[in-house]
């Protein structure tokens, strides 16, 4: 498709409540919503870049740059034939997998729209529905935590995942599993812990954890080795599984027993598509994981999520989890049996509100050849 135009809008939106991690505490969501004109269709997608340097190098100022000063003059103006012909094209740009990713995204929703398919249709998912979760920041209190996980259990959802910290693991999830025996429980450090800091989560391997995912660096797969050998839970790796080569470098070292695929992490879906494809050769769960999307962004991740080797519940939720008015005229809902359903219509399925939009656009740009 000859991409005739490329726009940048720098959003800012509300979240319904802080969200604390161990790296940081938000209450507003930056992103980049990334839109692409192409033979009379128009293209979303979602960067999910922060405004900080939290969860990884990139932020919404760096791929702002990124985006404008380097993608876009690759694409404007030429033939991209598919997701792949898209990352031949950027290939010489090092790292900044969150800019690739929303365009690939876009691409992807262009390429659906042109040929009357779905995401799900065009990336073979098999489920209708996918099993979702819920992800909690860090709460004032242990009993604070317990409370918020009651209240989203009354929404109905039977997957809870929290966010654990130095000095904030042992006492909350104790105290959930305590108040919750059957609950499908993990926790998620955000690499908040170094392999001698994490003797201190030794307690949590007699919890009935599904996972505790990414204890260690951020950009650590070795000694995630030698700490998955001294638990029995599965440490699951997020942050450290930057491409399909850190996949298979996980797998061949017994670093993890199952991974969270964030497409945008990885640089784009075709990307997570291929480790999902290398993962279920091997017999490796793996699952979706979140970021605050938008319903751009939660769209992509539904229909990723419905390949077959997903079969852990995703970290993707209602929109209302996240945000009071969403940019998407469609909204996402839990489904009685934790499990949203999704898009089925052309591309990623979802349309743009214009006025929410324009209410939470910090600076936006078009730029055309």
């Amino acid at each position: 498709m000859k991409i005739n135009s490329f726009s940048l809008r720098h959003l800012s939106m509300p979240l319904v409540a802080p969200f604390e991690t161990s790296f940081g505490r938000e209450t507003q969501r930056e992103c980049i919503l990334v839109t692409l004109n192409a033979d009379g269709l128009t293209g979303y997608g979602e960067c999910v870049a922060s405004r900080e340097p939290g969860y990884n190098y990139e932020t919404t100022g760096t791929a702002w740059h990124i985006l404008k000063d380097f993608i876009a003059p690759l694409l404007l103006g030429q033939d991209v034939t598919d997701a792949l012909d898209f990352q031949r094209r950027v290939e010489r740009i090092r790292g900044h997998h969150l800019a690739k990713a929303g365009v690939e995204m876009a691409l992807w929703d262009l390429l659906g729209k042109r040929d009357g398919k779905s995401l799900r249709e065009m990336f073979g998912g098999v489920r209708e529905k996918v099993e979702v979760g819920v992800s909690i920041g860090i709460q004032e209190t242990a009993s604070a935590l317990v409370r918020t996980v009651e209240s989203y259990l009354a929404q109905g959802y039977r997957r809870v995942k929290i966010k654990i910290k130095p000095g904030r693991e042992v006492e909350e999830t104790t105290a959930v599993r305590k108040a919750f025996p059957d609950l499908r429980l993990q926790v998620d450090a955000n690499s908040a812990y170094t392999l001698e800091t994490a003797a201190v989560l030794k307690p949590l391997d007699d919890l009935n954890l599904l996972l505790i995912e990414q204890p260690l660096f951020e950009d650590d797969i070795w000694d995630h080795r030698k700490l998955q050998a001294q638990f029995k839970t599965a440490i699951c790796l997020d942050e450290s599984i930057v491409t399909p080569r850190h996949a298979r470098y996980a797998v061949e070292m017994k670093a993890c027993r199952n991974i969270n695929i964030k497409p945008a992490r990885v640089g784009g879906l075709s990307q997570g598509i291929l480790i999902h494809d290398y993962c279920r050769e091997r017999n490796l769960p793996v699952w979706c994981g979140g970021m605050l999307e938008t319903g751009v962004g939660r769209a992509s991740n539904l229909a990723i999520a419905s390949l077959p080797g997903y079969v852990l519940p995703g970290d993707i939720s209602a929109s209302d989890r996240y945000y009071h008015r969403d940019i998407t005229n469609e909204h996402f809902v839990l489904n009685a049996d934790s499990t949203i359903t999704v898009p089925d219509k052309a591309g990623l399925g979802v349309t743009i509100d214009e006025d929410a939009l324009k209410e939470f656009t910090l600076a936006s740009i078009t730029l055309s050849r």
